[in-house]
């Protein structure tokens, strides 16, 4: 499953090449030239990582940085500042609003890419969602319930990975269509919904006490 980051940067040419390269390294980028519409993709969706101008026209990046992680559920997205600010003071204020990593204009595309590689690198290691009883393995690939080991097939995986992953939140159909089988795909969103029956069956989950159907919308992980 792709990793969902968000580019929150003005400057159309740096957005372009941020955009285009990191599309190319096989992630999924969404590029945003102000905070306002940042906020509004943000509050629908959370991504995976967060790619912040610290000059935005409406709102500053410090401003953006103070709201999301004054929500504890935020703690674990990660947030690399791009900035042409480089007083030392002001690298230390972004990381003391709770930036993890700050990145000098005009920088190198390279050596962004490096730094993005090596922090989802680090999640990997510990990549193991809990939901009550319910836990997943993303290295192992397992999954279990209890005591019970679960056997799920890779797209029942994956959307059980999706979900646990943005846990309490509401997950479209339309999303978990385009995160996992990709935006070109032509996929009826019914199917989805058999995804998740089944998903239930093995989890034993018939009373919808895990997955909760969203009607109209989607499903989201209760926590």
């Amino acid at each position: 499953m792709k990793k969902l980051i968000y580019s929150v940067e003005d400057d159309l040419d740096i957005a372009y090449i941020i955009n285009t390269t990191l599309t190319k390294q096989g992630y999924d980028i969404k590029t945003f030239y102000n905070g306002k519409s940042f906020f509004e993709a943000f509050n629908n969706q959370k991504p995976d990582m967060i790619l912040l101008d610290m000059m935005l026209p409406d709102i500053s990046g410090s401003d953006i940085l103070r709201e999301i992680r004054s929500d504890s559920s935020n703690d674990d997205l990660d947030i690399i500042i791009i900035s042409a600010n480089n007083l030392l003071s002001n690298k230390i204020d972004g990381l003391d609003l709770g930036a993890d990593d700050y990145i000098e204009k005009p920088f190198n595309i390279l050596e962004l890419m490096s730094r993005i590689n090596a922090k989802f690198r680090r999640h990997k290691k510990t990549n193991v969602l809990k939901t009550n009883d319910l836990i997943l393995d993303i290295n192992k690939h397992t999954c279990f319930r209890g005591e019970e080991e679960v056997s799920l097939t890779v797209k029942e995986f994956e959307i059980l990975n999706l979900l646990m992953n943005k846990a309490g939140e509401v997950i479209s159909r339309d999303d978990i269509i385009s995160q996992i089988w990709g935006t070109d795909c032509v996929f009826e969103t019914r199917a989805i919904d058999m995804h998740i029956k089944s998903i239930r069956e093995k989890i034993t989950d018939k009373d919808a006490k895990i997955i909760k159907t969203v009607h109209g919308i989607g499903y989201k992980i209760i926590v």
